[in-house]
């Protein structure tokens, strides 16, 4: 006898039912409504790449996590853990041809074979917005604008989340200062993204063994309670000009904000939410030498990171589970048989206006037609019967506030 099949999507993996639908559209929506209005051109790409691209980008432990494996052509491919690498294959590929600077944006899916936890899936959507080949802060100022408004689009403000920034070129210069040699800066660039998530007492350790002294480690730690950015000429600029956009309030100065990944080369950024109940709900930066590793020309680039999972569940704590829940259109249905005609041709000359319709199927009793009405999310309905018909008009019933309307059919 066979095993009994399950009914539950892989493990880490999601179903998207209509009513989840509703929120990943809200999501998305403002995403894709916020790149346009900031200029962002979109762009996409297959689901899966050359493992050796993923490989060489991911470093850390990302390599790890990355779903792959051999085709029938023996040929070692995977699945993406997230959009930059294939960003920066597409550019390298047509480098002399396009022209810079590029503002691309996209919402790919993307695999990742880790730990769950809350936010975290093995699975997820991925807003990107990257702008190569612009030196200026200006292009940290769009980037993050662009995020922070479709926070807002959402229905999120400031008092619901913060963008921490901070500078890895910056946090460098500190370092340097302290007498901490510059060959060291990875390897404490390391061990200080992982403050938060395990005991200072841990942290100290990686440190030492990553070749730092007593003096050095306690240095590191006095530089991680820095709060001022006045000797960052960069941040500087980034905060004054976020100031005149109209979105400093979104943002504040955090020199423990790290990014992991070693490619990242300026200003860093993070968003969080203000009662910390969630993990990051976006985070980039400044990473300038991707393409070289990759075989491309040297050239600059900006880009965030923004997953679906995490800003899904902010929205849903911070506006509530009906906040997606929407009345519109119009559900048309019909008594018996002999006024279906009719209805499909009210439900035609509805649609032809612009309207959204949804028409029953078949013959229903008033009461089971309105229950489902109202469930589909309509904002009016009408139902035909015999005596309508005859008489060339309807009621057309507002589902919210009970009054009706008479048209002609």
């Amino acid at each position: 006898m066979s095993e009994k099949l399950s009914f539950e999507a892989p493990r880490g993996m999601r179903d998207f039912y209509p009513e989840d639908m509703v929120w990943r559209e809200k999501v998305f929506g403002a995403m894709r409504e916020s790149a346009k209005a900031w200029g962002f051109e979109p762009y996409d790409s297959c689901v899966v790449e050359s493992y050796e691209l993923l490989s060489r980008k991911a470093g850390e432990e990302v390599g790890e996590q990355i779903y792959h494996f051999f085709d029938k052509s023996e040929r070692h491919i995977a699945l993406r853990a997230e959009m930059t690498p294939t960003l920066a294959r597409m550019v390298a590929q047509r480098q002399k041809e396009l022209a810079f600077p590029l503002k691309w944006t996209t919402i790919a899916q993307c695999f990742r074979y880790e730990r769950m936890t809350k936010g975290r899936k093995r699975e997820h959507y991925q807003w990107n917005c990257d702008i190569i080949g612009e030196d200026s802060i200006l292009a940290e100022v769009e980037v993050l604008g662009c995020a922070v408004d479709a926070l807002k689009r959402m229905g999120l403000t400031t008092d619901d989340f913060k963008v921490h920034v901070s500078s890895r070129k910056f946090l460098g210069e500190l370092l340097k200062n302290s007498g901490i040699a510059e060959d060291r800066h990875a390897q404490v660039f390391l061990a200080l993204d992982k403050r938060g998530k395990m005991p200072d007492e841990s942290i100290a350790e990686m440190l030492k063994d990553g070749g730092l002294a007593e003096n050095e480690v306690a240095a590191t730690f006095r530089i991680m309670d820095t709060k001022d950015f006045s000797g960052s000429p960069e941040l500087t600029e980034l905060f004054r000009k976020a100031e005149i956009a109209g979105f400093a309030d979104a943002l504040q100065f955090d020199i423990g904000v790290i990014r992991g990944l070693s490619y990242y080369t300026g200003v860093v950024f993070e968003c969080f939410d203000t009662k910390g109940e969630f993990r990051a709900i976006f985070g980039g930066g400044r990473y300038d030498n991707l393409l070289t590793t990759i075989g491309g020309e040297p050239t600059s680039a900006v880009g965030l990171g923004f997953g679906d999972v995490v800003v899904t569940e902010l929205l849903k704590s911070r506006l509530g589970e009906s906040a997606v829940r929407e009345m519109q259109g119009t559900a048309v249905g019909f008594m018996t048989d002999a006024e279906a005609d009719a209805a499909v041709k009210l439900a035609y000359a509805l649609r032809s206006r612009g309207e959204k319709v949804d028409l029953s199927l078949k013959a229903q009793k008033p009461k089971k037609f309105f229950s489902h009405a109202e469930k589909s999310g309509a904002a009016k309905a009408v139902f035909l019967g015999p005596d309508d018909v005859g008489a060339g008009k309807a009621r057309l019933k507002d589902l919210a506030t009970r009054q009706e309307t008479e048209i002609s059919l």
